[in-house]
């Protein structure tokens, strides 16, 4: 599981080595970056796999007990909660990819994790906001209204969202702070040794807390874990190096899909003079001919009348769909 994740992430980085390799250039050295921000990244990456194994690990146990949900009712609250925050990273990382960078994506989900955990203790402390305790299994246990199941759903969504959100989208922040491809491999180790080390500690000493002590505490060191960490990846801002993100790949995907279905009733043979490459002509193929799979697609780089201009430029929609 863990290998697939790992493999993930080093797709969405490859293009911060391969690219000096092809050109044939060396990177150009920054003042940012490097192993200067190593403990600000692992040291948030703790903090916040600590309150993820805090909350996520014990979720079960927790409705059943402070919310006197049944069993087969709080194991399927559980399991949906699973699917969302094994699902929001891949949101995570389209937003930091196409929108905003990783360094913003990582502090607006580290503080939504926080307030998650807030409303965590919040929920264990405030008697209002969660039914009368009572005997497991007992038949008289009140059941949750509908303001305290609110409260419940809306505290789970800002925990899944905190924990989706920053768990893989850090890791890509702590590659691109290398540029040799042994330092990026040697940051990955780490990253899963904390990860792992933090799942120990948050299964053992915070589930027993939470089961032997009280709710209470254990959210509650969990969102001073929460604070800890943001706290430390805020103050590695100045040293990060933080890449500018390169658009929505999937605008350019749609781009395509329009122009091939505007020009589907075209007729004829063509050749690779009748498609358009892009202005760099880096994309035209070796062979001069367009692709064999997919031709459907082929047809979005077709030249018609409409594409190009009076100065002999083409459409900036043209352009666009190699960007």
């Amino acid at each position: 599981m863990e290998g697939m994740e790992l493999q993930k992430i080093e797709g969405r980085l490859s293009g911060l080595t391969t690219s000096n390799e092809e050109g044939g250039e060396a990177p150009k050295k920054s003042k940012q970056g490097g192993w200067i921000t190593f403990p600000f990244i692992i040291g948030t990456m703790m903090g916040l796999s600590l309150v993820a194994g805090g909350w996520a690990s014990n979720l079960i146990v927790y409705l059943i007990t402070e919310y006197n949900v049944k069993s087969i009712t709080a194991t399927k609250i559980s399991n949906i909660v699973l699917g969302c925050y094994s699902l929001f990273p891949v949101v995570g990382a389209i937003i930091a990819d196409s929108f905003l960078g990783s360094f913003p994506v990582v502090a607006i989900f580290s503080f939504v994790s926080l307030l998650g955990m807030i409303m965590f203790t919040l929920s264990t402390t405030i008697h209002s906001l969660r039914p009368a305790r009572c005997v497991i299994g007992s038949s008289m246990c009140e059941a949750p209204s509908n303001v305290q199941y609110a409260v419940l759903y809306m505290t789970l969504g800002l925990a899944s969202l905190g924990l989706g959100g920053t768990r893989f989208t850090i890791a890509s922040l702590g590659a691109e702070q290398f540029d040799k491809t042994k330092d990026q491999g040697i940051f990955f180790n780490w990253y899963f040794f904390t990860l792992y080390i933090a799942n120990l500690i948050s299964f053992s000493v915070i589930v027993y807390i939470e089961d032997n002590v009280g709710w209470g505490l254990g959210f509650g060191i969990c969102a001073i874990a929460n604070v800890i960490g943001l706290a430390l990846f805020l103050l590695g801002k100045p040293f990060y190096r933080q890449v500018k993100p390169k658009g929505s790949p999937f605008t350019s995907l749609a781009r395509v899909m329009v122009a091939a279905i505007r020009k589907r009733k075209i007729l004829g043979t063509f050749g690779s003079q009748d498609y358009y490459f892009g202005t760099t002509g880096v994309l035209k193929m070796e062979a001069g001919a367009s692709t064999k799979s997919l031709r459907f697609l082929n047809r979005a780089a077709l030249i018609t009348e409409g594409d190009k201009q009076l100065d002999g430029s083409y459409t900036r929609i043209m352009d666009a769909m190699y960007h």
